[in-house]
């Protein structure tokens, strides 16, 4: 009798604990459903490095957080007789490289740094070397400006010198001239601010719906009418005439902008006198509001002051370029992230997927 009792004792505590077992995981199902226990950590992607050139270090930290990923290990420095010397400071054999260099601040500095990174990284037995380089340095010349010219196509001679050094591949964002992808020999990924520019429209401009977007000249013709149309807007555009480079004659308003706000778009500014002289052209042809949404602000020489000077209720652009400098000069300065576009570009891009997505839609 009193083996039976241990026993039965034993087949008891047996019991209990295999309620307590499931009692435990359903309590454990409960909360994680209710989000009060956090997820496992999801794996990280394999076999991919970023690093980030010395331009904008604050966008490369910003797409490496997007995708869960550190920056990689460089050392830059500079010999007394001025030549760059970038080191790679980690094995990146076999590995999918990213190197996020824009053109902007010193820009021959930036580039030949580039260069380094990418050729360093290729000779290091990296599998793939992709440049992300979010403003193409040299867009704006991209051709011959007159027949018998004999100014160089810069823009072709930095795609040669990208694939030279090793690049695999391209991907940056609103190129000044479409055309600049042809140029190369590599994969070239274009990516477009418009779904972001788009967004920020309809978030922050409440008469959106009475607006026309306008071009500031006729190159721009195309960008604005695609924005136009997804807005369901109307749309202008202002004929220039220039005859010395930053500097406008004449300006021609082709379109009804009276008691509409007119949103001012286009792929870069540098001096800014072009749209802050189509500013003027839109107020006083009667529009009620002025915007100008930009993705590359250069900004350079008298760029702010104008920009303060004129009608503007806001100028916007992207972070292709940095902005924190200039914002404290110009409270109308406002800025768009896009360092979620260029992340999703780089994840897709490491799995195989297609990127065509990101030319409509913004990633969360």
């Amino acid at each position: 009798r009193p083996l039976s009792l241990v026993v039965l004792l034993s087949l008891c505590i047996s019991e209990l604990l295999s309620y307590l077992r499931c009692f435990y995981f359903f309590v454990q199902t409960l909360f994680s459903l209710s989000g009060t226990i956090e997820p496992p950590e999801q794996p990280r992607m394999p076999n991919i490095k970023i690093f980030s050139g010395s331009s904008h270090p604050d966008l490369s930290q910003k797409i490496a957080d997007r995708l869960g990923l550190e920056l990689g290990k460089v050392v830059t420095k500079k010999f007394s007789n001025q030549e760059t010397c970038v080191e790679i400071g980690e094995s990146v054999r076999g590995e999918d490289v990213y190197i996020i260099q824009s053109g902007c601040g010193e820009i021959n500095d930036n580039l030949m740094e580039l260069l380094i990174m990418i050729n360093a990284c290729k000779i290091a037995s990296a599998s793939r070397v992709t440049a992300v380089i979010p403003c193409f340095p040299y867009a704006r010349q991209d051709k011959k400006d007159k027949v018998g010219s004999r100014a160089p196509i810069s823009a072709k001679l930095v795609a040669n010198m990208l694939s030279v050094a090793g690049a695999d591949h391209i991907i940056t964002m609103d190129l000044h001239a479409s055309q600049i992808q042809g140029f190369f020999d590599i994969p070239v990924d274009n990516l477009y601010a418009e779904p972001a520019v788009l967004k920020w429209i309809k978030e922050n401009i409440n008469e959106w719906k009475n607006c026309t977007i306008v071009s500031p000249d006729a190159g721009g013709a195309k960008r604005v009418t695609s924005i136009a149309d997804r807005l369901n807007v109307d749309f202008a555009l202002i004929h220039k005439e220039r005859k010395k480079a930053n500097e406008v004659d004449r300006m021609v308003l082709v379109g009804d902008v009276k008691d509409r706000v007119a949103i001012l778009v286009d792929d870069m500014a540098d001096t800014c006198g072009t749209i802050c002289h189509a500013a003027e052209k839109l107020v006083s042809a009667g529009s009620t509001k002025v915007y100008a949404i930009l993705t590359h602000g250069i900004f350079s020489g008298p760029a702010i002051s104008r920009i303060n000077n004129a009608s503007f209720d806001a100028v916007v652009v992207t972070n292709t370029i940095p902005q924190e400098d200039k914002i404290k000069q110009c409270d109308k300065i406002q800025v768009i992230d896009i360092s979620m576009i260029l992340a999703e570009a780089i994840r897709r891009t490491h799995n195989g997927e297609s990127v065509s997505y990101l030319f409509s839609h913004v990633p969360l």
